[in-house]
Parts: C-alpha cells; structure tokens; sequence
C-alpha cells in the first residue's frame, strides 16, 4: 500500500500545481478563472487516475497477463465519463472552444502521465 500512498501524494500534489498555473494562465489571458466545469475536471481526473491506479495496484499478481487490457479500460472510462459528463456541456454553444478542451483535458493527460509511470514502477518491482 505504501505504492498507493506515494502515487496519491504525488498526484495530488502535481494536480494541485497544474491547477495552479492552470488558473494563472487563463488569468493572465483575461478568461473567466472558474468557467467551463474546470474544478470538476481536475478533481473526475484524479478521482478516476486513483481508482484505476489503486485497482491495477490490486489486481496485479491475480491478473498480471491482462494489467495492459485493464489499463486500457481505465482509459476508456475517462474517455467515457468526459463524452457522458463533459462533451454534452461544452456543445451547449455549438462547439468545442479551446478553453473547454484545455479544462479537461490538461487534467486528463498530467494524471494519465503520472498513471502511466505509477504503473511501470510497480510492474517493475
């Protein structure tokens, strides 16, 4: 479990400083800072980059042949909660502008990086 709790405490905390800039930026650019479900975005991420983390993390003496095909599941559930939860909200305008792709999906891909590494690293041990 010590894994988990090392996966979690750095995610958090790089999230925590994504979000961080995520913000100076967008304030820095004039945007509404709160807009386009931003907060709600991060916190989906991390949510689902733990439960698939802590889940590989369980699973993986019991299904080290299928951890891959696990992994991508996990991938398709994010792809799945942003088409369910996000993408209706974001067409509500008529499209998809590049502050709404960036409110997901800049929390999507820092937490799919860290997950990908945490992954390599327990595969390794």
């Amino acid at each position: 479990m010590q894994s988990f709790s090392k996966f979690s405490l750095t995610l958090i905390f790089v999230l925590s400083i994504v979000f961080g800039i995520h913000i100076f930026v967008l304030y820095k650019l004039g945007s509404p800072l709160f807009d386009n479900r931003i907060i709600a975005a991060y916190l989906v991420n991390c949510s689902l980059a733990l439960v698939i983390y802590l889940t590989l993390f369980l699973l993986k003496n019991k299904m080290s042949e299928q951890i891959g095909f696990l992994y991508m599941g996990g991938s398709f559930v994010k792809f799945l909660i942003f088409f369910i939860f996000f993408y209706p909200y974001y067409k509500l305008d008529g499209g998809l502008d590049s502050l709404e792709f960036a409110a997901f999906f800049v929390p999507y891909l820092i937490s799919l990086i860290l997950e990908t590494l945490g992954v390599i690293e327990f595969l390794k041990k």
